[in-house]
């Protein structure tokens, strides 16, 4: 989503890959929607770097959990609960990715989905049991990942936008505890993009 427009901007599809086209300055937000009766965990990158924790991306890390038909916005790499720094899009250099080092996913938004484990069955009133290490809670906030085939296609193609590392602002959030279904994503989107 454009937010220095308000408008959606249009996903086109090209030999296998998704993109969109921004416009350099403007801010911009990940759209998240969860079409499912279920919570989610969406670990959620941009050019290769987590907007939850600001680290290299990977699918193990934190994300936002989706409530059944929930939607939301990432408008920007998580500072504190309260706020974001803003995407914007700029020039490669000037990327965030780029400033610390990282260029080798510029252009690339990704994100990875994980279901939520069934909880277990309650235990008979006769029976206690204690929680073991296999049933212990992710903490979740916001996620980022792309996929290594979006990794490796990313660094054949040398885009010429990238995101940057924007003025702070508002996006309250809360920590909620969320146990994966597996460790591997059920769904992994990778958008590209540029001018």
């Amino acid at each position: 989503v454009d937010r220095s427009t308000g408008e959606k901007l249009d996903i086109y599809r090209h030999r296998g890959r998704l993109y969109v086209a921004g416009t350099p300055g403007n801010r911009y937000a990940v759209s998240l929607r969860n079409k499912s009766d279920a919570r989610v965990l969406t670990v959620v990158s941009v050019d290769g770097v987590n907007a939850i924790s600001g680290q290299t991306a990977a699918p193990n890390q934190s994300g936002y959990v989706l409530s059944p038909w929930q939607s939301t916005e990432v408008s920007g790499w998580r500072k504190n609960m309260d706020e974001v720094a803003a995407f914007y899009f700029t020039s490669l250099d000037d990327s965030y990715a780029a400033r610390t080092l990282r260029p080798a996913h510029v252009g690339v938004i990704g994100v990875a989905v994980f279901r939520e484990a069934e909880p277990p069955p309650p235990p008979s009133p006769a029976i206690t049991s204690e929680a073991g290490p296999d049933q212990r809670a992710d903490r979740a906030s916001t996620p980022a990942a792309a996929s290594a085939k979006g990794e490796s296609l990313a660094r054949q193609s040398e885009p010429r936008l990238g995101t940057g590392h924007g003025e702070r602002i508002d996006a309250p959030t809360r920590y909620t505890d969320f146990k994966r279904a597996n460790t591997n994503p059920a769904e992994l989107i990778t958008i590209y993009y540029d001018s």
